[in-house]
């Protein structure tokens, strides 16, 4: 049986109607869609949305688009979403904008990468395959090792800068 022919599997939660998970995803679907894959490019089939486009403004248009896709992932675990589903988006979102950030190829990260569609490929394994359960928080705890670490190398590297220039 083929992928496209496999019945869904749907995980509910006592007195969810699967109404109430499709709408979400269609929801999320037309967000992530208008973000990451809306347009095409003419004469390929390179798909593009309005990330990359804001991500030409610096900085700025990163942290619109990250904003955004906050909201979108604040909104799916308001509806039910797991812990780990949500640190998962999480991850996919900062990833887009710390390299989205970067002059010119952050722009074409965020063609290639699509962080939104993303994460709606992991709501839609959460809510119909039953993937990503549980609460994340291994993957919080190596989040936030890492974070401390770059942060400490990111002090190191302008002492030492700053020790060389002075």
């Amino acid at each position: 049986m083929s992928k496209q022919n496999a019945p869904e599997i749907r995980i509910l939660r006592p007195g969810e109607e699967p109404v109430d998970h499709i709408k979400q995803i269609e929801w999320a679907e037309g967000f992530a869609r208008l973000l990451d894959s809306r347009f095409v490019i003419p004469g390929t089939k390179i798909r593009f949305g309005l990330d990359p486009v804001f991500s030409l403004i610096p900085v700025l248009g990163d942290l619109i688009t990250y904003a955004i896709s906050g909201v979108l992932i604040y909104t799916m675990y308001q509806h039910g979403a797991s812990r780990k589903v949500v640190v998962k988006m999480m991850l996919n979102s900062t990833l887009d904008a710390v390299l989205g950030a970067i002059p010119l190829v952050g722009t074409l990260f965020d063609v290639a990468y699509r962080s939104n569609d993303r994460n709606v490929r992991l709501l839609k394994e959460y809510y119909f395959e039953g993937k990503h359960q549980g609460s994340g928080k291994g993957l919080v705890a190596v989040i936030a090792i890492t974070s401390i670490l770059l942060v400490a190398a990111a002090i190191f590297g302008v002492y030492k800068l700053f020790e060389a220039i002075l």
